[in-house]
């Protein structure tokens, strides 16, 4: 989220209100106050027997402010990452990765290159599963971008407020298949935390519309929700279908078993890590099952967390890694 003295003053020039200024200030002094707690993060004792974390550090060319982030639906080894997040100059760009022998992603190649247009980026950056359309979440302005394959522009906004949406949205992933109605959009804002389920229609010129959207007020998640990943299926201590969230405010990675429908039950949560400062974005590395989420301020990293399974779809990445030329170190 916007929560810096730069970041407050590009809002000024911008017509931002000022409930969110005040908002972003707030957070922003949660963010000083972490500072320098960095290397306090830890994963908490029910999990530390079977998942450990790397920080990565920064990304070479990236500017400051992450938002999400996620591999290129067509490359397993280039990362998208949000930068200038919560700005209007704010921009995917993308980085090369290096991994090991194992597939772990353990650092990054060269220097990031802009990838698209993404003003007020933040925490939720996924691509539709079907048909490879990027969907990026536009805080604080309450809405949902959308960018074709090929393109470097955003090529579709949707303002969420005449929707029922909170102010303002902050985070969006698709249902995988096993965790619920596959395909499915799930929604949730920044700081609230409300959560909502939506239903995709194609628009006839290869994007889409929101056809619904329904709040779920029993799945209003704390903890500032900025990012969120669903667990892959059989990984330790997860007997059920689960989810991973960042949350920003609280200065957590959290988990949350899943509903019939997808929707995290509250009642379920567990600290995976805390001591975080500025959590953000979520994604799961089909290769090997990592889940990584970068920081909004808090030294603009991206850590990596092990422990989790792969995907299935590892195992057709895995045969396409000669195509790919994945590389190790």
């Amino acid at each position: 989220m916007a929560r810096s003295t730069d970041t407050l003053l590009s809002f000024f020039s911008e017509g931002t209100s000022m409930n969110s200024l005040a908002r972003m200030a707030a957070a922003a002094c949660l963010v000083a106050l972490g500072a320098g707690t960095i290397s306090a993060q830890t994963v908490d004792p029910f999990y530390a027997g079977n998942y450990s974390y790397a920080d990565l550090g920064s990304v070479p060319g990236v500017p400051a402010r992450y938002g999400g982030l996620t591999l290129k639906y067509d490359d397993p080894n280039t990362l998208l990452i949000g930068g200038e997040a919560n700005a209007a100059s704010g921009a995917l760009y993308a980085i090369n990765v290096t991994r090991d022998m194992d597939n772990h992603i353990i650092g990054f190649s060269g220097s990031a290159m802009r990838f698209a247009d993404a003003a007020f980026n933040d925490g939720g950056v996924a691509y539709e599963p079907a048909s490879n359309v990027l969907f990026a979440s536009r805080w604080p302005v309450n809405q949902l971008g959308q960018t074709r394959p090929g393109s470097s522009i955003t090529d579709k906004i949707i303002d969420l407020a005449p929707l029922g949406v909170a102010g303002s949205h902050a985070a969006l992933n698709f249902i995988p298949t096993g965790f619920g109605p596959a395909g499915r959009l799930k929604l949730v804002s920044w700081g609230g935390g409300q959560w909502y389920d939506a239903e995709i229609a194609p628009d006839g010129t290869g994007l889409f519309d929101l056809a619904t959207v329904t709040a779920i007020p029993a799945s209003n998640l704390g903890g500032g929700p900025e990012g969120f990943a669903y667990v892959p299926l059989g990984s330790p201590l997860f007997s059920a279908p689960s989810m991973v969230v960042s949350e920003f405010s609280a200065g957590n990675v959290a988990t949350y078993e899943l509903d019939a429908n997808g929707d995290p039950i509250v009642a379920s949560r567990r600290t995976l890590m805390s001591g975080l400062s500025g959590a953000e974005g979520a994604f799961i590395d089909p290769l090997t099952g990592d889940f990584l989420f970068s920081t909004f301020g808090g030294g603009d990293r991206v850590v990596v967390v092990h422990g989790f399974v792969p995907e299935p779809t590892t195992f057709v990445l895995a045969a396409l890694a000669g195509v790919f030329g994945l590389r190790r170190r």
